[in-house]
């Protein structure tokens, strides 16, 4: 069995054929899907999903960074989601984790400042609820290393979201704190630099996710991404490793499960 620590199955890309992309994913032997939030547009979309798919399917609450870009409201969605951990909505038992929250400087650098605040406050909330965060990094790593090192020795634990930097930023993250890292269809890109650093990768420090319906593995590449094809990004990192794709499931389902509580 697998679990796919992170889709956004609820997204409107799913909106013509999500009973049909549930079913193909419990097909391919997918137990569970982690929905990480984005912010307060898509919150109606999420809630409604889980209700939907109640057996199959966990959300978190957070607020992505680029939501807080250009974002005048951008505090009253962290008090948001404050509440929402607090008090979830009817038909929501319960919030698996923080997230998506992070660090992304790919499409602006003018909202450094606001989002290390934002994503800082969250890993609070997070600490403060016992709760994994699931952390989304882009064009900022060394700053993420930064941020979360000072939370070193304080309880901090989760996720990094689509793991893409270095073997050594790896390590130096592992140290600060329990913290997986998730691999997902980039893993499996002919010139993926991931597969490289994969291979120095504890299996113990790793859980699968698709980021769908985004980073498509191959041989689906240019097409819309579905949890279904989280078990492709398995058999990849069996591959890098070494060993089976029972084994590799069995370990990261494992690993997802304690993170997350399941």
């Amino acid at each position: 069995m697998l679990i796919d620590t992170h889709s956004h199955i609820y997204e409107p890309e799913f909106d013509a054929d999500r009973d049909q992309a549930v079913a193909r994913a419990k097909e391919a032997g997918v137990e569970l899907m982690l929905l990480p939030a984005i912010d307060a547009q898509s919150d109606a979309r999420m809630f409604a999903t889980c209700c939907a798919y109640p057996d199959i399917t966990l959300p978190m609450m957070g607020l992505h960074p680029t939501s807080v870009n250009d974002n005048p409201q951008w505090r009253a969605e962290l008090d948001r989601v404050e509440r929402y951990l607090a008090n979830p909505p009817q038909g929501i038992a319960r919030f698996c984790g923080v997230g998506e929250i992070g660090l992304d400087f790919y499409w602006s650098s003018d909202f450094v400042a606001e989002q290390r605040e934002a994503f800082a406050a969250q890993v609070e909330l997070a600490i403060s609820r016992n709760l994994p965060v699931a952390i989304h990094t882009r064009s900022a790593w060394r700053q993420m290393c930064d941020v979360v090192r000072s939370f070193a020795g304080r309880g901090a634990r989760g996720v990094f979201h689509a793991f893409s930097d270095s073997a050594e930023c790896y390590r130096e993250l592992r140290r600060y704190g329990d913290f997986l890292f998730g691999i997902g269809g980039v893993v499996t890109f002919k010139k993926s630099e991931v597969a490289a650093v994969v291979r120095e990768m504890d299996i113990n420090d790793v859980v699968l996710e698709t980021d769908c319906p985004y980073l498509t593995p191959v041989p689906y590449r240019g097409t819309r991404n579905e949890s279904s094809y989280v078990g492709l990004v398995c058999d990849k990192v069996a591959e890098i490793k070494g060993v089976s794709s029972e084994e590799v499931a069995a370990v990261t389902t494992a690993n997802a499960k304690r993170m997350f509580g399941v």
